[in-house]
């Protein structure tokens, strides 16, 4: 079976990107699911219910998330109505929403989605080496494909959870940087992995803000308003081959689309 992980969704030109090239994406690749980052497709920060149905109604099978979902007014009630929509799991108990699930491709295949958050340079959450081993230890009796999206900000970090879930889940694929990085390989030989599958949305910008924005906070120190830019996007994916029946990935592949000039 083959899974498409599209890498952070960040504002107008993230959603357009999947507008405008899902459905090829789609007829290339024949993805079974489709899951996509979305916490960044509000503006650059955060999600709205009519943004997650928007994705959802493209195509988009399971959104995952990170630091920023909690960014819009309203993500509480989001994120505990959404089935198909998970916030990292190592946030405290008690925080609204779910951080995994077993979602079904139209072949009735059960695949277990994962969201995690990193601790290194972020806010000190539950442990997500503990929190991760424990959910796979659960996941493994309902799905042999499991998906782990580890949103965090250091490599390090993200090598050593997919080291640390080596031989338990098919991918631990990395989000957060909005930098699609060129270490995509199996570890042991089950286990895909990548330390960021990149972001989708504005080209022609610094991580997804405005370049001058960016900048120009580099240059004075002084805090700027933060907003999205826009013209060509950028669409970063990953495309993971597993066995249904063991789990383990047989190929891990990059994918890097450039669109036009919004009209």
């Amino acid at each position: 079976m083959r899974v498409l992980f599209i890498g952070d969704v960040v504002g107008k030109a993230g959603r357009r990107a999947i507008a405008d090239a899902l459905p090829g994406l789609r007829a290339r690749w024949a993805p079974d699911l489709v899951i996509a980052n979305a916490e960044n497709a509000a503006g650059g920060i955060g999600l709205t219910a009519p943004l997650a149905d928007e994705l959802l109604d493209l195509g988009i099978d399971v959104l995952t998330s990170g630091n920023h979902i909690w960014g819009k007014k309203g993500s509480d009630e989001l994120v505990e109505r959404c089935g198909r929509l998970l916030r990292p799991a190592n946030y405290p108990p008690g925080t609204p929403g779910r951080g995994f699930g077993v979602f079904r491709t139209e072949a009735g295949v059960p695949v277990g989605v994962v969201n995690l958050q990193g601790r290194v340079f972020m806010q000190e959450i539950d442990c997500p080496f503990r929190v991760g081993a424990e959910i796979v230890r659960a996941l493994r009796s309902q799905a042999a494909v499991i998906i782990v999206d580890f949103h965090a900000e250091a490599t390090s970090e993200k090598v050593a959870l997919a080291w640390h879930l080596s031989r338990a889940v098919t991918a631990v694929l990395g989000t957060h940087t909005h930098v699609q990085t060129a270490d995509e390989r199996i570890l042991e030989g089950f286990t895909a992995h990548i330390s960021d599958v990149g972001m989708t949305g504005p080209y022609d910008s610094v991580i997804g803000v405005r370049k001058e924005l960016s900048i120009a906070r580099f240059l004075t120190q002084i805090p700027q308003r933060f907003e999205t830019a826009g013209g060509r996007y950028v669409l970063n994916a990953v495309v993971v081959d597993a066995d249904e029946a063991t789990g383990a990935a047989l190929a891990i592949e990059r994918v890097a689309l450039l669109g036009d000039e919004d009209e």
